[in-house]
């Protein structure tokens, strides 16, 4: 079964999960050999089958050879295997035992037989890798392929890379922060975070990366995600943000220098009873509606950062223009100097919606030039045309960044407004009402114009005069 005919989003979980079974098991095996190759024969088995020895210690019940000799009831032994490795290593606990191998009705012995057929092909070793962090990019390949695959319900774990890419080329991590995503997903714009600070020539492994996510398969995928990155030592946790924060400090919500999200859209039954009486004073500016948790999530980020810190989320374009509660939320925050920029991205960028989104910068401390000022970026016109999905370009991407970094007025791109300016329009941050991208009309000189005309008539009647000159020598009349 080639891994193309894998891709159906209803095996999304079990592929996942024995991909991650895979290479624990090859690189176990290859540690091994390496302690006995080190030591020699004798010590070498010893330390061989000494858990102290390895970042994941592989017990018999989960070990490949061993589920790959059972020809029945396969689903029920790869859960053996998955809950023996939670028992051995405590920092899978919980990861592994959410999938569920014994759904017989799809996961019959034979379609498990063939998916371990599949797997026995790859050698996931460290040797065998070209580059270390290969696997890891791999297995963020399989996620975008399956999220592909998945339509609507791959925007619930994954945000299309290059939206990613902008979000934390915007906000800039660096060196040493500590970086969070209140719905993360799979882990791709943590894990984006990190690439950002290495290509700066940063110390990638000096980012602290926290996580939480509601879901619970989607948690699994991000802990493995993060795992098959080698990056073992990064707090994701599970569960509710708005109505249950499981990243506390001190009794208080856990502050970050940097903050990124792509909340679900206008979540209806976000928690709204929850937030009315949250302990962690997240909603200073108010409790937004019922049926929209945007500005939950919004809050949240904010009450989350650090004095110097910055956010950067994705939103829908009704958080910039819808009223009520949530115009309230929006006058608060802007009225505190909060929002940075406002930029506006083209449609259908995004799975399961084909609508425009915006992202927000939010900082609490803006530098001085900034200080009482927005602004608002243009960018909806500037991308990739494609079949199913548009994408952001590589010039597109430039192209924002620059106007951001430079907080200048572009032409029918990019303007920098006052608050005062802002507050005249009722806080009203939709952005044509900032930057007019209308081309302005040339006046028409028209006495230029019925000149030209004149010409064009004089040149006719004179060609006419010649034409007919030439029909009579042929003896053809007049035309």
């Amino acid at each position: 079964m080639p891994i193309t005919e894998l891709n159906d989003a209803e095996f999304f979980f079990e592929i996942f999960g024995l991909l991650f079974l895979k290479r624990l098991n090859d690189t176990f095996e290859e540690q091994q050999q390496n302690l006995i190759k080190e030591h020699g024969a004798e010590i070498g088995i010893l330390l061989a089958n000494d858990p102290d020895q390895y970042q994941f210690f592989v017990p018999d019940a989960a070990r490949w050879a061993e589920i790959r000799k059972k020809s029945e009831d396969i689903g029920s032994g790869i859960n053996v295997a998955f809950e023996s490795l939670e028992n051995e290593n405590s920092t899978l606990e919980g990861v592994l035992t959410p999938i569920d191998f014994n759904r017989k009705e799809v996961l019959t012995d034979s379609v498990l037989q063939r998916l371990l057929q599949h797997f026995s092909l790859l050698n996931l070793t460290n040797a065998s890798l070209s580059e270390p962090d290969m696997l890891g990019r791999a297995y963020e390949y399989l996620i975008k392929m399956f999220a592909d695959d998945a339509g609507k319900k791959g925007g619930e774990f994954y945000t299309p890379t290059r939206v990613v890419e902008l979000i934390v080329k915007l906000i800039k991590p660096q060196e040493g922060m500590r970086v969070y995503d209140p719905t993360c997903g799979s882990g791709g714009m943590l894990i984006q975070s990190l690439d950002y600070v290495k290509g700066q020539g940063g110390n990638p492994l000096s980012l602290s990366l926290y996580g939480q996510e509601k879901n619970l398969g989607t948690w699994s995928i991000a802990k493995m995600n993060l795992l098959l990155h080698d990056l073992p030592d990064h707090m994701i946790v599970k569960g509710d943000t708005i109505r249950q924060p499981k990243l506390i400090e001190d009794g208080e919500i856990m502050l970050f220098d940097r903050v990124i999200a792509n909340p679900p859209f206008s979540l209806k039954e976000w928690g709204r009873e929850e937030a009315e009486h949250d302990s962690y004073g997240r909603f200073q500016y108010g409790i937004p509606p019922k049926n929209a948790g945007d500005y939950a999530f919004i809050q949240h980020m904010v009450a989350s950062l650090k004095s110097n810190g910055v956010a950067g989320v994705v939103m829908p374009h009704g958080v910039l223009f819808r009223g009520g509660a949530e115009g309230n939320i929006r006058q608060g925050l802007l009225e505190a100097d909060l929002l940075e920029a406002v930029v506006g991205l083209p449609s259908n960028l995004f799975y399961g919606t084909g609508i425009p989104a915006c992202i927000l910068i939010f900082n609490r401390n803006k530098p001085t030039e900034r200080k009482g000022k927005v602004l608002f970026i243009a960018g909806e016109s500037d991308f990739q045309e494609g079949k199913n999905q548009n994408t952001l370009r590589d010039e597109d991407i430039l192209k924002l960044l620059v106007a951001f970094d430079s907080y200048e007025d572009v032409e029918r791109y990019a303007r920098v407004v006052s608050l005062d300016e802002i507050k005249t329009n009722d806080y009203n941050l939709n952005i044509t009402r900032y930057v007019d991208k209308s081309v302005e009309e040339k006046q028409v000189d028209l006495k230029a114009v019925l000149h030209d005309i004149k010409e064009v008539e004089l040149k006719r009647a004179d060609n006419k005069v010649k034409l007919n000159g030439y029909l009579r020598e042929l003896g053809i009349g007049d035309v």
